[in-house]
């Protein structure tokens, strides 16, 4: 009966004592997923027969061969089933090469080649999914550099063309931009970004839009040629956060400096809504251009509201009212009994206010010819922060 210790080499002419390693080769015109590992399949032998540990450097060894089957873009499961089908060899080679062993020996050359198969398991992985972290991770970077020049244009625009094509966007036409802002900020990778992105992704292609983030606002770029993106990137928007946010969307503008050019549009015209006071959750920067033409010329706004609405200040208890019913009233649609619902006052108050600014203003709000001039002047007031604060003639 044989004895349980390791079989010595065999004399010249017998069988040989060494396991053949012949499952690792490169596959003709393919490079194999378990390639490189002939090294570790003959240890592997040597552990199981010597009831020992895999050492450091041949784990080393399996985690650089995993990295480099990630960066050839091998799948993890292929390695591992490949790695398992050369292991189930290496173990028929082995039972087949003439070593008899008791059946104790035999369970503990079991034990130990199952804990080496764990080890070299965990090492493939682990060497894999670090090189795969580290790959998103570059990757992420690389499109958060190419989004802030794109979105600050910072770069050569033709350059900037060439890198879009690296993440599915053409930058050919005109593009529009999105943005959007809740209380909580946007945040790259966070859930509602995620949720969001793959809302969009799901419903148009990645090279109709691209969604990022940028200074806590969630960015979506889309072609001008695709017009329903705003649209169901607001509804995506609304759907993915708890809590009351806002949508702006620029005007389409060709090339990747209009790109620039919409994004601070589309902020700008976010800020001003809020200014304005405006309660859609959508706002279009074509509906603000007159607001955003004013807003650059401080002196000719002030005068506007000066001219217009300065009278309210003779107003008992000041201005503040009158203008707040102003306000509500053309929210509502110019009707005396929604307007007092929104203010909690009666019809007969709202009627008697609008009257009495037609008097201290010269302007009728109730007049389809006059009621422009006043609602332009009363959102006016709003960008002015008046009449919380004075009006200044050096504005």
């Amino acid at each position: 009966m044989p004895t349980g210790k390791r079989p010595q080499a065999s004399a010249p002419g017998a069988p040989s004592a060494t396991v053949p390693v012949r499952h690792a080769a490169a596959v003709k015109g393919k490079e194999h997923p378990a390639a490189g590992m002939e090294r570790h399949l003959n240890q592997l032998v040597d552990v199981a027969l010597d009831r020992r540990r895999l050492p450091h450097e041949d784990l080393e060894h399996l985690r650089q061969l995993a990295a480099t089957a990630s960066g050839r873009g091998t799948a993890l499961r292929i390695l591992v089933a490949e790695y398992l089908t050369s292991v189930h060899r290496v173990w028929t080679d082995l039972s087949g090469a003439g070593r008899a062993l008791e059946p104790e020996d035999l369970r503990e050359v079991g034990s130990a080649l199952i804990r080496a198969i764990g080890e070299a398991t965990v090492a493939l992985t682990e060497g894999y999914e670090t090189a795969h972290r580290a790959a998103v991770r570059g990757e992420e970077a690389m499109r958060r550099e190419f989004v802030d020049d794109l979105l600050d244009g910072r770069t050569d625009l033709g350059r900037l063309a060439e890198r879009a094509e690296r993440f599915g966007l053409r930058l050919v036409g005109p593009h529009s931009v999105s943005v959007a802002r809740a209380g909580k900020p946007f945040g790259a990778g966070d859930d509602t970004t995620r949720y969001v992105e793959e809302a969009l992704t799901a419903r148009f292609t990645t090279q109709d839009v691209l969604i990022t983030t940028k200074d806590s606002l969630l960015v979506c770029v889309s072609p001008g040629a695709v017009p329903d993106v705003p649209d169901f990137f607001a509804t995506s928007v609304r759907s993915a956060v708890d809590e009351p946010c806002r949508v702006a969307v620029s005007r389409p503008r060709p090339g990747p400096s209009g790109i620039v050019r919409s994004y601070q549009e589309a902020r700008s015209t976010l800020d001003l809504a809020v200014q304005l006071g405006l309660t859609t959750p959508r706002v279009d920067a074509s509906d603000l251009l007159v607001f955003q033409v004013l807003g650059r010329d401080r002196a000719a706004i002030t005068d506007l509201v000066a001219t217009v609405l300065g009278g309210l200040e003779e107003a008992r208890g000041g201005p503040r009212a009158l203008l707040e019913t102003l306000d509500a009233y053309f929210a509502s649609g110019c009707l005396n009994t929604t307007t007092a619902r929104r203010l909690g006052v009666s019809v007969r108050t709202v009627a008697y206010r609008l009257d009495r600014i037609r008097q201290l203003t010269g302007h009728d709000p109730t007049d389809p010819d006059q009621r422009y001039i006043l609602q332009t002047a009363a959102l006016g007031a709003r960008l002015l922060d008046w009449p919380s604060r004075p009006l200044q003639p050096s504005e």
